[in-house]
């Protein structure tokens, strides 16, 4: 969890309760004075409460899926934290949109890959969505995909891109289905390749998933990769080979959509005092 502040105040609060991780950004006067993350684990509201200690806000906006617990838990009906200040929420396609928007204005595609969902989202100028498309039926081509075959190959999930980039060899790992290319994983081993080899193999089949999916959308420049799968260097590499798009990573990628969603929070703010 991230180092906490006794007693900071903002204008705006952003939430993005994502299934393995909260990420919150709050803001003063437009700037970002605070942020911090926890892992979601089994009791989200009970994090975010942990997250929440010593904050005081005028607007608080949620996003991710774990958004309508946190309405439930902390909206009007449950006047328990008045120093949230009012409430509401807003989908993730709003939220990395406007975050990304922000920064990067030039940005005209977003690439999300969190841990349990992908999705590919195609942005007007001004950061208005034109249309998206989402992974969120399976594990294929997300975080939880990579953090089942880092676990397989017995590698740290946070060294996972660096060992992959390191392998010589791009071998074809034909199944997405986790348990199949897991399997597939364990075969290849026992035949005598390289760790390495398979790793590489496996972002390879994840990124051509992911630039199938910005195909159907409309891929187009620049492209910003957010989530916390854009910390992993060899998708991100393998990202800009596949597309041959300008592709652009936050600092904090999985900061992205809490952003996003404090940027909502300004604007309903300055909304109510027009």
């Amino acid at each position: 969890m991230g180092a906490r502040i006794v007693g900071i105040s903002g204008d705006t609060a952003g939430i993005d309760i994502g299934s393995r991780s909260i990420e919150l950004v709050l803001q003063r006067g437009g700037e970002v004075v605070h942020t911090a993350k926890a892992p979601t684990t089994f009791d989200p509201v009970g994090q975010c409460r942990a997250l929440l200690a010593g904050i005081r806000t005028g607007r608080t906006v949620v996003t991710g899926y774990g958004r309508k617990l946190f309405v439930e838990a902390f909206g009007d009906e449950t006047p328990d934290r008045p120093d949230l200040g009012r409430v509401s929420d807003i989908t993730e396609i709003q939220a990395y949109a406007l975050g990304a928007a922000r920064l990067f204005p030039q940005a005209r595609t977003i690439l999300d890959i969190g841990g349990q969902d992908s999705k590919v989202i195609s942005l007007l100028p001004g950061g208005k969505v034109l249309r998206f498309e989402m992974n969120d039926r399976c594990a294929a081509g997300t975080g939880k995909f990579l953090e089942i075959m880092a676990l397989s190959l017995q590698v740290p999930l946070e060294n996972f891109g660096a060992f992959a980039q390191s392998g010589t060899k791009r071998i074809t790992i034909n199944s997405m289905c986790t348990v199949f290319a897991e399997s597939e994983a364990t075969s290849l081993m026992a035949r005598g390749e390289r760790a390495q080899n398979i790793a590489l193999g496996i972002h390879l089949a994840i990124m051509r998933r992911i630039d199938s999916m910005l195909r159907r959308v409309g891929l187009e420049g620049p492209l910003v990769f957010a989530g916390g799968v854009a910390r992993n260097a060899c998708a991100v590499e393998l990202l800009r080979e596949f597309t041959r798009a300008e592709c652009l990573v936050p600092e904090d990628p999985d900061l992205t959509g809490a952003l996003g969603a404090c940027l909502h929070a300004r604007k309903l703010l300055e909304d109510t005092h027009v």
